[in-house]
């Protein structure tokens, strides 16, 4: 595995970095790791050795913690947040951001302009734990600093930097993160002889190998309607599934429902009929990255764009009567 660089001259306390749990094995021998990070819970799991899957839990978390401090919008040492701002200025980033910048850019140019990372701007604008809605004018103001156009990386004698156009505009990785750090966790867990094991960022998957039985992996489709209940599941192996879903994170405001995929037009949720959008690819990046893209297209055009892109294995939608629709 790689060095994991950073370009942040501090470390930044992250939330419960400290609290972590391993439970195993179990009857049938699999080996369970779970921590906090990223803003969700990351649960790591493999058929090994016991002393081989808690050294491998252990670097797999480490690597967690460097890539919260370097590509978080909030930590205010970040790659990303030191960015943000420089007002325009270039700014020294590790690899690890500048390769993540440059793939989330390709996915800014195949999305039909339904993501794009300088969203920042709005999507700080919102809050949907406790409810609020910018107001227009205000929402208006960050759209204006929105295009992922503007976001440039370029490698220097000495690295990498990154720069904005536009000294207002803020880049919020957040949308394709996961992804990318769900790919590294499973090579990492690899690199450490685990030939059968699972890294879940709180629904980025990765399935790595099978189950000692020869059994694949099995990653449940939600029901919109019951964040406690399944409407079916897919099978996979050596490939990643990612969903993206309105009821992820969302509220009520005179029957209309606000939910966190935005739309970089609008600055407003995405106007979709489709309550939850499932990927599978053999990169969870490009799991990820399309799940997003799907999910805002809506079914009729995802099931379209899906089909022209090969890095898209299979895609799964689910409308809001808990319906299942495959690309």
């Amino acid at each position: 595995m790689d060095t994991f660089e950073t370009g942040a001259p501090k470390r930044d306390a992250i939330p419960l970095e400290h609290e972590h749990e391993t439970h195993g094995p179990s009857d049938t021998g699999m080996m369970t790791h779970r921590f906090y990070a990223f803003n969700t819970v990351v649960t790591l799991q493999a058929y090994a050795d016991p002393d081989r899957c808690r050294a491998a839990f252990e670097d797999a978390r480490a690597a967690c913690r460097s890539f919260e401090r370097s590509l978080s919008r909030t930590l205010p040492h970040s790659d990303i947040a030191r960015l943000n701002a420089a007002e325009g200025a270039s700014t020294p980033i590790g690899a690890d951001t500048a390769q993540l910048l440059n793939e989330a850019l390709r996915y800014c140019a195949d999305s039909e302009g339904r993501f794009d990372i300088t969203m920042g701007a709005a999507v700080r604008l919102w809050n949907f734990h406790k409810g609020v809605i910018p107001d227009q004018i205000t929402l208006e103001e960050a759209l204006s600093h929105v295009n992922w156009r503007g976001v440039h990386v370029e490698q220097t004698g000495g690295g990498w930097e990154a720069r904005l156009d536009d000294p207002q505009a803020a880049v919020d990785v957040g949308g394709i993160a996961k992804g990318w750090i769900a790919d590294r966790l499973a090579e990492l867990l690899a690199s450490h002889g685990l030939e059968s094991s699972i890294v879940n960022l709180g629904g980025n998957v990765v399935a790595h190998g099978q189950k000692p039985d020869g059994s694949p992996w099995h990653i449940g489709l939600q029901d919109p309607r019951d964040k406690h209940a399944l409407v079916g599941a897919v099978a996979i192996r050596e490939a990643s599934a990612v969903t993206s879903g309105v009821y992820e994170r969302c509220f009520t405001r005179n029957g209309a429902l606000y939910h966190h995929i935005l739309d970089p037009e609008t600055g407003y949720p995405v106007q979709t009929d489709a309550a939850g959008a499932t990927v599978l690819a053999r990169r969870s990046i490009d799991a990820e990255g399309y799940s997003t893209t799907l999910l805002a297209l809506g079914i009729e055009r995802g099931c379209a764009f899906a089909r022209k892109h090969p890095a898209i294995l299979a895609a799964y939608f689910v409308n809001a009567e808990g319906n299942v629709i495959e690309a």
